[in-house]
């Protein structure tokens, strides 16, 4: 993931939802200076706020993490991938239990 990249697509999509920073970070719950830190690249939001971060900006995770708008067949892929992921991670856990 980069930072820079995220930071700029939240920003444009703050912006394309006609929101303000401040406006942004009243919606999610924190200060405007955190939505400052992610615009300049300096960090990214908390996991816990990635939820209610794409709800806000009308963006799915996957185009979160990659930092632009994905066509169907990147969809699909990073679905596929995320399938993927966990069900290695449910076969593992499965496999340490027994």
């Amino acid at each position: 993931m980069n930072q820079e990249k995220i930071g700029r697509f939240i920003a444009e999509n703050r912006k394309a939802k006609k929101l303000t920073q401040e406006g942004l970070a009243e919606k999610v719950g924190i200060t405007n200076r955190s939505i400052s830190k992610w615009k300049n690249g300096n960090c990214l939001p908390d996991s816990s706020l990635f939820k209610p971060l794409c709800k806000i900006l009308d963006i799915s995770i996957n185009e979160l993490f990659a930092g632009k708008k994905l066509n169907d067949e990147d969809k699909k892929e990073a679905n596929e991938c995320l399938i993927n992921l966990l069900a290695s991670r449910l076969y593992d856990s499965d496999c340490d239990i027994t």
